[in-house]
């Protein structure tokens, strides 16, 4: 059950004589947020892991039942939700943002998959441009470029992490400590309650995902428990504007068409791994669908592992987490490469739409009204086809990310792994220092993966 505590946390004279130093901006960096007290949202992860038990219907074919795809269950009334939209209108109220998401004019194209169309003229002209270089999946932070440190603090909605006593908690102000997850808003935003998730931001760690990061994103969606709330991921090269780790959330009533696409099950010898992988059909992105059957431990291990695949590999990718956490789309792209070689339709280009993880979901956002007056399905499908690696190049790198995502790698690959992952099993040790043993338990299961892996097309 959720409670509401609201305690009075006893500081230091030195941390109160903190308070007033810093760079004068108020912002997360470390030259303000010492000593200082933001909002806390706790989950508890014995409620996540169970309610997420109770959404599935374990069989041969599908972890996640029909239903839960096509939102016919109403959402069930969630905290969480509640309070981080609530915050999220109470900086729209205050002028955060550069304008106004709500007015913009937003239609469901007519066909079989239901895109949506969105008009956003203000988001071209205010976004952030990008600062780095987009042919490289992995590039080191650079603290001189913007970065989530340099974020007001009154952007920040709450801190986010583990609660040490299983029950979900909300805290009106909380001491800051260590590096935490904070949940912000963006002042760009797209839709409504569309907010970022930056894990550990003092650690100013570069946009990439590794497991612990992507269990956090998970456990952000199972928390949420609502179908119509999704997280998304962009890797640099694949339309990510800001090269400190992220994920982007917002809540929009209405089914994305990635979500309805038809998909075809993907078989393997693994067959106590606690997940289930489909691949997307007749859909113009070729894509993987990671689907949770256990935990939601195991399937952060399969998409980390997947991801980190690509990323070695300098493929760009963007991930959807849909269905209150429990399906994962990886969805390898490479329209920027394509537009550097001139292959993408001039038509396309002066839409000047960048296909990023929400207009692949199906949500696309246009920046001209002729556009959106004219928008089709066919236009959708005909921009995403743009998007997608050719059957051969998919083929190729399907098989690749799934040895990766089940730990079937090569010696030199599969030491490489294994230091990844003992590297990166510490960020809610690091929040909570009670959960070392889960993050322990999380790195056995990865390593003691090893049958053989088969692929049928």
């Amino acid at each position: 059950m959720l409670t509401i505590r609201r305690v009075e946390t006893v500081v230091s004279m030195q941390q109160q004589l903190d308070q007033g130093s810093g760079c004068g901006r108020d912002c997360l960096g470390n030259c303000c947020i010492r000593g200082t007290k933001l909002p806390l949202y706790t989950f508890g992860l014995k409620g996540l892991l169970s309610s997420n038990k109770s959404v599935h219907d374990i069989d041969e074919s599908h972890c996640v039942p029909d239903d839960v795809g096509c939102h016919a269950n109403p959402p069930q009334e969630n905290y969480f939700l509640d309070e981080l939209l609530a915050q999220w209108e109470d900086r729209m109220e205050r002028g955060f943002f550069r304008y106004d998401v709500t007015a913009c004019e937003t239609k469901m194209l007519p066909g079989e998959y239901g895109f949506i169309a969105q008009l956003n003229e203000g988001r071209h002209s205010q976004k952030r441009p990008t600062e780095f270089r987009v042919d490289q999946v992995l590039q080191p932070f650079d603290s001189k470029k913007f970065n989530f440190t340099k974020v007001g603090q009154e952007e920040v909605l709450f801190q986010f992490g583990p609660s040490e006593d299983g029950v979900s908690e909300y805290y009106e102000k909380a001491l800051v400590l260590n590096s935490p997850n904070v949940v912000a808003i963006n002042v760009s935003p797209i839709e409504y309650g569309h907010a970022l998730l930056v894990p550990r931001v003092l650690d100013c760690l570069p946009q990439r995902i590794d497991q612990d990061s992507f269990l956090l994103a998970l456990y952000m969606a199972a928390e949420a428990n609502n179908p119509y709330f999704r997280l998304g991921y962009n890797s640099l090269g694949a339309f990510a504007t800001i090269n400190h780790l992220h994920f982007q959330a917002y809540y929009l009533v209405a089914p994305f068409p990635i979500e309805r696409a038809p998909t075809s099950r993907i078989t393997y010898g693994r067959k106590k791994c606690g997940v289930k992988v489909h691949e997307l059909t007749k859909f113009p992105v070729r894509g993987l669908v990671f689907e949770v059957c256990t935990s939601l431990e195991d399937l952060s291990i399969a998409v980390g592992n997947a991801c980190v695949y690509l990323q070695n590999e300098n493929i760009p990718y963007n991930v959807l987490i849909a269905d209150r956490g429990s399906r994962v789309f990886l969805l390898p792209q490479y329209f920027a490469e394509r537009q550097a070689r001139g292959e993408v339709d001039q038509e396309i280009l002066e839409t000047q739409v960048n296909p990023a993880v929400w207009e692949i979901s199906g949500h696309i956002v246009l920046k001209r009204r002729t556009d959106y007056v004219l928008a089709t399905e066919e236009y959708a499908w005909k921009l995403l086809a743009e998007v997608s690696l050719s059957r051969g190049r998919f083929e190729e790198v399907k098989v690749k990310c799934l040895k990766a995502a089940f730990h079937e790698v090569s010696d030199g690959d599969d030491h490489e792994m294994a230091a990844t992952n003992a590297e990166s099993i510490n960020f809610m040790a690091k929040f909570a220092p009670s959960k070392v043993n889960l993050q322990s338990n999380m790195l056995d299961v990865v390593l003691n993966h090893g049958e053989e892996l088969s692929v049928e097309g």
